[in-house]
C-alpha cells in the first residue's frame, strides 16, 4: 500500500512509496528502519546519515540522482539536533523550494524543548515527535504515522520531487508557486 497522491486534480493511491528517514544516529536509523520492517512496509526506505546527506538525497545530486534506486521520497522522518546540518536546515530547505515541500515531514527527535518544536512548525513540519525510549514505543509511533499517511492525500510530484500542476488554473498550488518563482 502507498501513500496518497492526486493527479491532475483526481485523488488516487499510489502503490509503492518511499521513505526518506534521516539521522546522525545509526542505532536510531537501524531501529526506525526495523520498525518500519516490522509493521510490514515493504517499500523502498532509504536511511541517510544527517542532513547535509539527506539535502543531497532531496537535491538528486551525486549517487542520489539516480531516481531509479533513490527515488524522491513520498514520505520524510528527520531528527533535528545533528552535526554540521541539522533537520532545521532539511526543513528550511523544502520551505524554500514550495514545489516540493508538499511532502509530509516528520520530526522525530529526542528534543522536547518548546522552541524547537515551534521552529520546525514554523519551517512546515508536518508534525513532530520526541523520539520514544523503547523500540517497541517505536514501534508504534511508526505504526501510527505511516497508517495516518496512507489515508492522507498528498499532490503527485514529479521524479525531482516537483509538484504536478493541477487541472484548475489560478488554484492555491499555482498562487504558491507563483510568489515563490
Amino acid at each position: 500500500m502507498g501513500f496518497a497522491r492526486s493527479h491532475l486534480g483526481r485523488t488516487m493511491k499510489n502503490s509503492t512509496h518511499s521513505i526518506l528517514v534521516v539521522d546522525d544516529d545509526l542505532n536510531d536509523l537501524m531501529f526506525i528502519e526495523k520498525a518500519f520492517r516490522m509493521i510490514g512496509v515493504t517499500d523502498p526506505i532509504h536511511a541517510v546519515n544527517g542532513g547535509r546527506e539527506a539535502l543531497a538525497y532531496l537535491r538528486g545530486e551525486g549517487k542520489y540522482a539516480d531516481r531509479e534506486t533513490y527515488a524522491y521520497p513520498t514520505f520524510i522522518l528527520t531528527d533535528l539536533k545533528m552535526p554540521d546540518t541539522d533537520g532545521f536546515k532539511v526543513l528550511k530547505f523544502l520551505q524554500d523550494h514550495p514545489e516540493k515541500a508538499v511532502t509530509p515531514t516528520v520530526v522525530l527527535t529526542g528534543s522536547n524543548n518548546v522552541d524547537d518544536v515551534r521552529k520546525a512548525y514554523l519551517l512546515g513540519a508536518t508534525s513532530y515527535h520526541v523520539k520514544p525510549v523503547s523500540p517497541e514505543k517505536l514501534r508504534q509511533l511508526v505504526k501510527v504515522l505511516h497508517e495516518y499517511w496512507l489515508t492522507s492525500e498528498v499532490p503527485s510530484f514529479d521524479r525531482t520531487g516537483s509538484s504536478l500542476p493541477s487541472a484548475g488554473n489560478g488554484g492555491v498550488e499555482e498562487k504558491l508557486l507563483q510568489a515563490a518563482g
